[in-house]
């Protein structure tokens, strides 16, 4: 079979390679998928340069999120079957050999999720990381659901920083999903328009001057959930908008901009922060998030592409190296890599 691997940490057009391997061979609780679809996510190339540790001389193939048919499966794994389409996440996790950019992986089936009829491969892999993340900063309020469904939301403010990005996007539809209002912050109109096409009722350039007071005009008694891409950009922002007993939940700091915690305001309004790392939020967060997210995909709530808000760019396998640099680049939208038919 055909995969993509690396054994060294560095740039993708230098460490990246595409060779042939050994059909895996499932063992007990563990499920081989046929992969039509690769997702990439910056946490793909943080790890394959080294950002997120790694090993130099361990072969790796890269990418946690991909989609695709179920080839064969091991003893003792139940609730999965030959030929079922499903969905992976974190499927590389303490397992470098099983990233997705390959034709065919071996993940533990607790990592494998059915994919609801009607849902492509497409979104099979957009999923993942990006929307289990979403689904994690939604559901961190102390006075809030920890599952989402419609409803769940309802009464609930929702700022989302960045929402063009993949978790933005995802976190919007999910919190409109379960009822949320939900307001987003941009850099631009054409973010603007995409965040829109998403389902953001309110949308607001985080560059102006006055934009507190402009998602203040949208939410007067303040935000109740902030999920956050920005940490230290967005600090003083957050602040200004959190309502008191907010959380903010971070799942990145785009920018790098040092974070300062302002004790005193922090204190005044009670503030909540919430890191986000999938990577040790433990299985059955992840199972049910999963669940939840395929709830709101079998509802029609989670569809991708331009005209969903979250534009898709699509490469070979053996265009691997250029689909992380997109990434890496910050393209916008969601990069996806064609394994097979």
């Amino acid at each position: 079979m055909k995969a993509i691997v690396h054994d060294q940490l560095g740039a993708a057009d230098s460490v990246l390679q595409l060779v042939d391997r050994e059909i895996p061979e499932p063992g007990a609780g563990e499920v081989r998928v046929r992969i039509i679809v690769s997702g990439v996510n910056p946490t793909d190339w943080k790890s394959r340069t080294g950002l997120y540790g790694g090993e130099p001389g361990t072969e790796s193939v890269p990418n946690q999120d991909g989609a695709g048919v179920v080839d064969a499966i091991g003893a003792d794994v139940e609730g999965v079957a030959v030929g079922d389409r499903v969905w992976l996440s974190l499927a590389a996790f303490e397992r470098p050999g099983s990233g997705t950019a390959q034709e065919y992986t071996v993940v533990p089936v607790n990592r494998v999720f059915a994919l609801p009829d009607g849902a492509d491969f497409d979104l099979g892999a957009s999923v993942g990381v990006p929307a289990i993340t979403a689904h994690r900063a939604l559901t961190v309020a102390e006075d809030g659901p920890s599952r989402l469904a419609p409803g769940a939301l309802d009464g609930k403010v929702v700022l989302v920083a960045g929402g063009a990005g993949a978790v933005g996007h995802a976190a919007i539809q999910l919190a409109k999903w379960a009822g949320a209002t939900v307001i987003t912050t941009v850099s631009g109109p054409e973010k603007a328009a995409l965040t829109t096409a998403a389902g953001a009722e309110y949308v607001v350039n985080y560059r102006d001057e006055d934009a507190a007071d402009q998602i203040r005009k949208y939410a007067p008694e303040g935000v109740d959930i902030i999920v956050e891409v920005a940490a230290g950009a967005n600090s003083a922002l957050d602040l200004a908008v959190l309502r008191p007993r907010g959380v903010i939940a971070i799942y990145a700091n785009d920018g790098n901009k040092p974070f300062e915690v302002d004790i005193r305001a922090n204190m005044g309004l009670n503030t909540r922060y919430q890191y986000v790392l999938l990577y040790s939020l433990g299985w059955p967060l992840l199972r049910t998030a999963g669940d939840d997210i395929n709830a709101a995909i079998t509802a029609g709530a989670l569809p991708v592409g331009e005209a969903a808000g979250l534009p898709l760019h699509h490469f070979t396998l053996d265009q691997t190296a250029g689909a992380h640099e997109a990434v890496e680049s910050g393209t916008t939208g969601k990069v996806l890599i064609t394994v097979s038919q």
